[in-house]
């Protein structure tokens, strides 16, 4: 794997957060390089996350991006790898405590200070009011940070 820079790539997730991604998005598409999957399939595959599950409010997508990338560096694709499943599972629950730590949940409903309860599918509209309103995209810079992190210590790890 190539030299992170994880500043560089941190700053890319708040700019495609800006720019309109969700927040599942905009911290898979700012890593989605490193991996040999299409940045439009991932587009697709991520779009389901942001509000925490389609507006569900559960999971914060920006830890469910996380969790997409980890996919990509610990694949668990064979159902009889429990290694390979072990070290997917172990980076992801090391990874959402440490978003947790720093911003006191992982769940979108919490984040938000909202009832945990589904809210209409509509978007908001992206305003000023929103960002000011909203850690989302503070989320969206914690998560691509540890993920960066993550992605260093396990290149560390792979070549030890």
């Amino acid at each position: 794997m190539e030299e992170l820079d994880i500043n560089a790539r941190t700053e890319q997730a708040v700019e495609n957060f800006k720019n309109g991604y969700n927040c599942a998005q905009s911290v898979a598409m700012a890593y989605a390089d490193l991996y040999s999957i299409d940045i439009e399939t991932l587009k697709k595959l991520s779009a389901p996350f942001g509000g925490g599950m389609g507006r569900l409010r559960e999971v914060c997508g920006a830890v469910t991006g996380m969790f997409l990338i980890l996919g990509m560096e610990h694949p668990a694709n064979d159902p009889n790898d429990k290694e390979n499943k072990n070290a997917n599972y172990t980076a992801v629950q090391r990874t959402a405590l440490n978003f947790k730590d720093k911003m006191g949940s992982y769940i979108c409903a919490d984040l938000l200070k909202i009832g945990r309860h589904p809210q209409d599918p509509m978007p908001d509209d992206r305003n000023s009011e929103y960002y000011a309103k909203r850690p989302c995209a503070y989320c969206v810079a914690v998560a691509a940070e540890i993920l960066g992190n993550e992605l260093v210590k396990s290149n560390s790890a792979k070549t030890e």
